[in-house]
């Protein structure tokens, strides 16, 4: 009891209405809708040439590092893990497109982290002053947005959407997902639907870890008829990251192992730089963007979704977790790994009633077990997994109704930043294009001096980032012209 007690007065249980139960609930619930990253980050950058067992490695680091950081220091219920988007871009634009060696990506996402971690201080306060300074409908919308951006992620790893050269989008059939090979009781889409279906009906009747249990129930059910996940089956357009067909894991134990190559890879790499300083500078610089709304909107949305936002609009601890990120960012990197950022899917864990950083600590400790437990994670079927990102993108769409709609100079911003995150994939994009939007249309309006100097900045970095001569960005052709 003593014990208990104690860990309630470190985390302030009493202050926020928390108990270790709710926390360690939370923290198992976002830990199973994230634990997809231990295989699926690893995969990802293995194409690019990094060993799959030292990216598995480090992505374990990574995520204990930041999670631990997050909810000892900054006691906010947020997780960390290396940022899907930011590895696709690593492996697929920086490496296989521009032709840039992975030790030299990897120096680059370690400067990164460390120009992160500086504007992150309480004496520079610049990341602080720089959420502040945008406008509370367009940091609302943001949530929404990300709301809509796990639905689309969540319906697709579903297998209920699919692409289509036509329309972008389409409801996705049987015949696209497996050509009719399973019955209808093994297909994944509809184990997933009944899952979050029975999601839905548990919270609706106040049941404490519903998330937990649809998760859980979908893979027994799966593993059990052998079931079909769409959206692993490459083959029929899928993203092909696991086994297209659920199954028991294999094995149970055993550890990945130190990393053979990537361990301290990006300290040798700045030897190398010199030679491709330009390409460098860009890649460093994008990551940097990327990183810093991503993590920003993310913060936000999901603080104010768990009660971190004031009455002034400012999240709680902001300086402490942005820090957090940062430091994910940089042990990544050290250990191989692209950039680390909050997740949204934390929003489960506040959903489930996650209240303080003990949440991020479960959370932590869990993803370390991936070093050892590969196998179960590997076992569970996406489609199990993804029902959680549809209902908790649900719950997060209810920030909508606070936006002022009835103000014409914020309605099209607002919409922007919401139907562009699962429009372009991407929660930077979202932000950035409301931005520019709002301080477009301020300028419209004779408005100059309301965006003030720090929404200027930023709008004006972020054309830099989208637009400039012929195919390349602003940033490109200065960099190309200094240092080509």
């Amino acid at each position: 009891m003593g014990f208990e007690q104690d860990i309630g007065n470190y985390f302030k249980f009493e202050e926020r209405g928390a108990t270790l139960n709710g926390e360690l609930r939370a923290g198992l619930t976002t830990f199973l809708t994230m634990a997809y990253i231990l295989i699926v980050n690893p995969a990802m950058l293995s194409v690019g040439g990094i060993p799959f067992d030292d990216a598995l490695f480090a992505t374990a680091i990574a995520a204990f590092v930041g999670c631990i950081v997050m909810g000892l220091w900054a006691n906010l219920p947020f997780a960390l893990a290396p940022g899907m988007g930011l590895n696709a871009y690593f492996t697929f634009a920086v490496v296989l497109g521009m032709g840039i060696d992975w030790k030299i990506a990897l120096a680059a996402v370690l400067v990164e982290g460390v120009i992160f971690l500086i504007i992150s201080l309480p004496q520079v306060g610049w990341r602080t002053q720089m959420i502040n300074a945008i406008p509370k409908d367009l940091k609302i919308a943001t949530g929404a947005g990300i709301g809509m951006f796990l639905a689309i992620i969540g319906l697709r790893e579903m297998g209920w959407i699919q692409d289509d050269g036509a329309t972008l989008v389409n409801l996705a059939t049987t015949e696209a997902f497996g050509s009719g090979q399973y019955a209808i009781y093994q297909h994944g889409a509809i184990i997933s639907m009944v899952a979050l279906l029975a999601i839905a009906i548990m919270m609706a009747r106040g049941v404490k870890g519903a998330i937990i249990y649809g998760i859980l129930g979908a893979s027994l059910y799966g593993w059990i008829v052998g079931a079909y996940d769409p959206y692993n089956d490459f083959a029929a357009g899928g993203a092909g990251w696991a086994s297209s067909e659920a199954s028991w894991p294999e094995e149970i134990f055993g550890f990945v192992g130190m990393p053979e190559e990537s361990l301290g890879a990006a300290f040798g790499a700045f030897g190398d730089i010199s030679n491709n300083l330009a390409d460098f500078m860009l890649v460093m610089i994008a990551f940097l963007f990327v990183d810093i709304f991503d993590t920003a909107g993310t913060l936000y949305s999901v603080g104010r979704q768990a009660g971190y936002v004031n009455e002034d609009d400012e999240l709680q601890n902001s300086d402490e977790a942005f820090m957090s990120d940062a430091a994910a960012t940089i042990a990544g990197a050290v250990c191989g790994t692209s950039t680390t950022t909050t997740y949204i899917e934390s929003a489960a864990g506040v959903e489930e009633g996650g209240k303080t950083g003990l949440t991020a600590v479960v959370v932590g400790v869990l993803m370390l077990s991936g070093l050892f437990l590969s196998g179960i994670f590997q076992a569970i079927p996406t489609f199990a997994a993804a029902c959680a990102l549809v209902i908790v993108g649900a719950t997060m769409m209810k920030q909508a109704t606070e936006i002022d709609w009835d103000d014409k100079e914020m309605m099209l911003p607002a919409f922007l930043t919401m139907v562009l995150m699962p429009f372009t994939y991407s929660i930077a994009d979202g932000i950035a294009w409301g931005v520019i939007s709002y301080v477009a249309i301020k300028l419209g309006m004779g408005k100059a001096d309301e965006p003030g100097p720090i929404m200027y900045g930023i709008a004006v970095f972020m054309l830099m980032f989208y637009l400039g001569p012929g195919d390349q960005s602003t940033f490109g052709w200065l960099f190309s012209t200094i240092f080509g």
